[in-house]
């Protein structure tokens, strides 16, 4: 499988967004803490299905390929990507796509993605600016408010009691302390 660094030197060549890494990296420090609770044995995986998932978010590909592209550019450069890996990506995007999230690590990332940004916009109203100062009850307070974040796909983030057997509160917990581990990748 790609390793992290092999997959960081990617990004950088096809996405010049910094603010878009930054969420990715922010989306697999969350997918390997859930990985830990629910597929130890995983972490490597569950970590790259959330660091590459928007390896492809760009103008030059349509939606309906992002989440997809992003393997078909890895497989021409070589780089071997677990089919769980590739699924994952590709049903982040469900809506375009029209692939279905069926495993937890699909679900993790399904659910996860738009919680991540959920997360940082909570910590970028905070006078400090910093993930080190959010609490989990901030983040549920700006979940109620649906002109907070109003991009925020709150249903999806719901979905992890369903899906993953998982509180919203504790899914908020769990991606908190996953980002404050890496917030000065994060730049929070």
């Amino acid at each position: 499988m790609i390793n992290r660094e092999e997959g960081l030197k990617i990004l950088e060549e096809k996405v010049s967004n910094k603010n878009i890494i930054k969420h990715m990296l922010a989306t697999e420090a969350m997918m390997k803490a859930l990985a830990k609770k629910f597929e130890s044995d995983k972490q490597e995986e569950w970590g790259m299905a959330g660091l590459l998932h928007d390896g492809d978010y760009s103008e030059e590909v349509p939606v309906e390929k992002q989440g997809i592209q992003i393997s078909e550019w890895l497989d021409e450069k070589g780089f071997e990507i677990p089919e769980t890996v590739k699924h994952a990506m590709a049903a982040h995007n469900m809506a375009n796509t029209g692939v279905k999230p069926e495993s937890k690590m699909d679900w993790a990332l399904f659910c996860g993605d738009s919680l991540t940004g959920l997360i940082v916009a909570s910590a970028l109203v905070l006078p400090e600016r910093k993930l080190v100062n959010l609490t989990v009850e901030s983040i549920m307070k700006r979940y109620k408010e649906p002109k907070f974040a109003a991009g925020t796909r709150r249903e999806e983030i719901k979905m992890c009691e369903d899906h993953l057997g998982i509180s919203l509160e504790e899914f908020v917990r769990i991606t908190l302390q996953a980002m404050q581990e890496v917030h000065e990748r994060i730049g929070l």
